[in-house]
């Protein structure tokens, strides 16, 4: 009995200390299973730790649990004649509130963060969990002051009402002429 009691502490010590590891630095891991996962699996899995039942009440009334989809984007700056290109390719696995409707009409706004913000915005399509925009913006701006701003793009839905039901951004500060290609995460859009 003596030998198994300082082995299983230790071993129970290894366990907890590795499922703090597991928690605690990387935002990234816990950001990239919320994106993959589907609601019910990390529902329960929250659930199971323990004195999270009233985080998990607030995370779902503010919709942090679903997950909002992604937006394909391709970017390029072109520097012999300062312009950069920024085309909206397609929204994957979009969803939006149930006040929205069943088909909303969405679009992508974007916003260039410069001191004077440049705004653009794709055409409306017919809502569903794929959609294809395949939308070209072109902007004549210096790369050196691109380089301090992000791209934010907010989906919005313009039926009943125009409202904002996701959000995602980008920094611009590694464009090139070579055209690169971003999935980006939606998110609950911020208050």
């Amino acid at each position: 009995v003596s030998d198994l009691r300082p082995s299983a502490l230790p071993g129970s010590l290894d366990v907890s200390r590795s499922m703090f590891d597991l928690r605690s630095p990387p935002h990234r891991s816990m950001k990239r299973y919320d994106s993959v996962s589907s609601v019910p699996s990390s529902t329960s899995s929250r659930k199971d730790s323990q004195g999270s039942n009233r985080s998990l009440d607030t995370i779902t009334l503010s919709g942090d649990e679903r997950d909002f989809g992604r937006l394909n984007v391709k970017l390029c700056y072109i520097s012999s004649v300062e312009q950069i290109w920024i085309t909206v390719l397609h929204c994957k696995d979009l969803s939006w509130p149930s006040s929205c409707g069943e088909s909303p009409r969405v679009c992508v706004k974007g916003i260039l963060t410069l001191p004077k913000p440049v705004h653009f915005k794709s055409s409306a399509k017919e809502g569903s969990s794929d959609i294809e925009f395949m939308e070209t913006f072109v902007f004549a701006i210096k790369l050196q002051s691109l380089q301090a701003v992000r791209l934010v793009f907010k989906i919005q839905t313009q039926t009943p009402r125009k409202k904002t039901i996701g959000e995602c951004s980008l920094a611009l500060r590694e464009l090139s002429s070579q055209e690169s290609s971003h999935w980006l995460d939606i998110s609950p859009p911020s208050k």
